[in-house]
């Protein structure tokens, strides 16, 4: 029950949709126990009719008028009043789970792409959909039946001890034998739906990844084995969900005994006690009565426990991703009008979970107006650079200064807004190119013509304008129906239409033919004018034109200068330069 104790902040924020909602409970139960005492008082009535056939048939019909009409209001009132807890507790549900799942998607938002490399997006997407709905259903029904259970249990026990204190003893005997098989059968329930939890998120993540990679899968025909696979996947959550549902089954049979069970003592201990005149026929139906009352309450409290144990094993899952403590914060209070100048000082950085160190050592100044090239082969750190430059990772020794200002001190999101970054892998969303391209700016921001130029300058306006609906084409989910080359131009467009005064090009160019490519180079030489630019590839075509360049292996920068200077050092830059002419020629 601890890892349910976050939700106490929402229960808290609607009290008064809990504190209505216990009153209309009070409400309804008490139209309800009241039904039977009338019952009783109309069944000591027609026990004591003094003989009189005409006169007793009158009585009769009178009571039985009186009975119906009576016993309609009540059930009308206590109809009435159960409408109004359900739109008072379960409205609060439903508002609560709006509010939980705003703070996890908003969670998912802070974290670091380290937390997305070591979690599948399948676990996550269930963590909020799933899990979500299973803490709801704690939220709305297991707290209503509970503060029912509760109420109606008092009620009735009171008008109970008020009628025969000994014989209702002798009929809540076998509640503490129901209280010891909820208690046991509630922790197997626990254990069991976390199994179940994590076996439902293995299902998400393997259907997400397959749905993914369905291209991958059938050009290598691959479907029998994912076909395969998904079976044992959906056949270990099968087994899991019937070991719970077994356990589920043991409640309500053993409740509904147990019940029973009161209900043969109340007849039999009650007609003893008739006879002994200390009480009477209306007494033992009213008992009756209360007993089945009992009967529901009593039965959903497994289902209701079932719930509350699902509901605590899913926040737990939830709890342990809004409770990561995470590095990167936006607590930097200086705003930035102007990049002027980065320099990197000593710059050191692993990835989490690994021992090597991904850069080593690094320093370097770029100031307003400079593009500088980084180049180096695949895993010699390129990426990582641009990254901490985004402040996406934080360093683990050294300083990253914008104007002479550490990086954390800056507030992030102020510095970000002035970074046009081109990722690697790009993606797109299914969308239309046009709101792609405008992604990056704020509705206010957004100019149409702006749009436009930003796609020219990226070398795909012929292009979209082949397009029967130009920038209105939708382009699917991850741009499905693009090609490579202008899924990256798309990209660049997006990094450009913001008008950035820091442009990262992270080899963005790599499935651009040579001589869009050149176009392209050309374009964005154009229009950096004041800004700076960081463009890293393995092309050296596409840094040549940078002012200055640095080469990067195993971390470090090893060499340093323009291309031509570069050239003339014949080190490791001129022997890739060579190789990279040849196979061009």
């Amino acid at each position: 029950m601890k890892s349910l104790f976050h939700l106490n902040k929402y229960l808290w924020k609607y009290k008064w949709h809990l504190f209505l909602g216990l009153l209309f409970i009070i409400a309804s139960n008490y139209f309800g126990v009241y039904m039977p005492k009338i019952i009783d008082d109309t069944i000591d009535e027609l026990i004591n009719l003094d003989g009189d056939y005409q006169k007793d048939n009158n009585i009769i019909w009178n009571l039985g008028l009186k009975l119906v009409i009576t016993y309609m209001t009540f059930s009308l009132l206590k109809g009435v009043f159960l409408f109004f807890t359900r739109q008072t507790i379960i409205v609060m549900s439903r508002k609560i789970e709006f509010d939980l799942k705003n703070e996890i998607f908003s969670k998912y938002q802070q974290l670091s792409i380290s937390f997305y490399k070591k979690n599948k997006t399948g676990d996550l997407m269930n963590r909020i959909s799933e899990d979500v709905t299973k803490v709801r259903m704690y939220l709305g029904p297991a707290i209503m039946y509970s503060i029912n259970v509760t109420v109606l249990f008092i009620m009735v026990i009171s008008f109970m001890i008020y009628k025969n204190l000994t014989l209702t003893l002798y009929v809540l005997f076998p509640l503490p034998i129901l209280s010891i098989i909820i208690y046991k059968v509630s922790s197997i329930i626990n254990k069991k739906s976390e199994i179940t939890q994590q076996k439902q998120s293995r299902i998400t993540s393997f259907v997400q990844e397959a749905f993914s990679g369905i291209r991958v899968i059938k050009a290598y025909n691959k479907n029998k084995h994912y076909l395969n696979n998904y079976k044992i996947e959906t056949s270990d959550y099968k087994k899991a969900s019937l070991s719970l549902a077994l356990v589920n089954a043991l409640f309500l049979p053993s409740i509904i005994f147990l019940i029973g069970l009161s209900t043969v003592i109340t007849i039999y201990l009650g007609g003893v006690k008739t006879i002994h005149n200390e009480l009477d026929y209306g007494d033992i139906v009213q008992f009756i009565f209360y007993i089945n009352m009992l009967t529901w309450p009593f039965a959903s409290i497994g289902w209701v426990s079932s719930i509350i144990q699902r509901a605590a094993a899913s926040q737990k899952r939830i709890n342990e991703f809004i409770k990561i403590n995470e590095k990167i914060k936006n607590e930097g209070q200086n705003n930035i009008k102007e990049l002027r100048e980065i320099e990197f000082k000593n710059v050191h950085f692993k990835y989490p979970n690994k021992s090597d160190a991904v850069l080593k050592n690094i320093s370097l100044k770029i100031k307003s107006g400079e593009s500088l090239g980084v180049f180096g082969k695949t895993g010699s750190g390129k990426s990582t650079l641009a990254q901490l430059l985004c402040r996406l990772y934080e360093v683990d020794n050294g300083k990253i200064l914008i104007n002479n200002i550490l990086i954390n001190e800056i507030n992030l999101h102020e510095y970000r807004k002035k970074i046009g970054y081109v990722p690697q892998d790009v993606f797109l969303f299914s969308d239309t190119i046009k709101n792609n391209i405008a992604f990056g700016l704020e509705e206010k921001e957004f100019d149409f013509d702006h749009v436009k130029e930003s796609a020219k300058s990226a070398g795909l306006i012929s292009e979209i304008e082949k397009f029967n609906d130009s920038f209105e084409t939708k382009i699917g989910e991850r741009g499905v129906t693009l090609s490579g080359g202008q899924k990256q131009r798309i990209s660049i467009a997006r990094a450009l239409v913001r008008k950035p005064q820091l442009l990262i090009f992270d080899d963005c160019l790599s499935a651009v033919d040579a001589e869009t490519s050149k176009r392209i180079q050309e374009n964005l030489q154009k229009k950096e004018n004041a800004k700076i630019a960081i463009h890293i590839s393995h092309k050296i075509s596409n840094l040549s034109d940078c002012d200055r360049i640095i080469v990067m292996e195993d971390g470090s920068i090893t060499e340093e200068g323009s291309h031509n200077e570069l050239l003339k050092n014949k080190g490791f830059y001129y022997e890739i330069f060579k190789k990279q002419q040849l196979e061009k020629n």
